[in-house]
């Protein structure tokens, strides 16, 4: 937590987001501190790494920026684009000269879009239907928003428990 505070969550609510998507907006700047805490000192020499064969450091910093990005992306309504297919493919791939700080400040700046976008977001949206992926696979707007939060809480678990593996391996 940052600087001894509680989590976001019992910080109060965000003003100009709608009351209903505040636990998703306090659930994304909430994986934003414990990234920050988790990275600070993280060495990019070993973002590849993947001890027992979890995926790597490297994988869950991307992940987390593209995985906002695409369902922020549904929850508009609108298809991805060739760009943000092309990050999903480019997700899995071993880093190559992006260090532990740009990764972070690319999940950083994501959450901020999603941010404002739940800003903007209508409560009256939060049922209407909304297709993803090539299938159109059913979903609603609060689905997908309320799934980016629990989605991005399951990767920062994940990348917690690898980060401090691998760590702990250089050590």
């Amino acid at each position: 937590m940052a600087d001894n505070l509680p989590e976001v969550w019992l910080r109060g609510p965000l003003p100009a987001v709608p009351p209903l998507l505040q636990p998703v907006a306090h659930a994304l700047l909430q994986a934003c501190e414990e990234v920050a805490a988790l990275m600070a000192d993280f060495p990019a020499g070993r973002l590849a790494a993947r001890p027992l064969g979890l995926a790597s450091v490297g994988f869950h910093l991307r992940h987390l920026t593209g995985v906002l990005d695409r369902t922020f992306t549904y929850a508009r309504g609108e298809a991805l684009s060739k760009s943000q297919l092309a990050y999903l493919a480019a997700e899995g791939l071993s880093p190559t000269h992006a260090a532990v700080p740009e990764l972070v400040q690319a999940f950083y700046q994501q959450v901020d879009k999603a941010l404002a976008q739940l800003e903007n977001t209508a409560e009256a949206t939060l049922p209407e239907w909304r297709g993803v992926g090539r299938a159109q696979l059913p979903s609603t707007v609060i689905g997908l928003l309320v799934h980016a939060a629990e989605h991005t809480t399951r990767h920062v678990g994940q990348l917690l428990v690898t980060a401090k593996m691998v760590q702990a391996d250089n050590n």
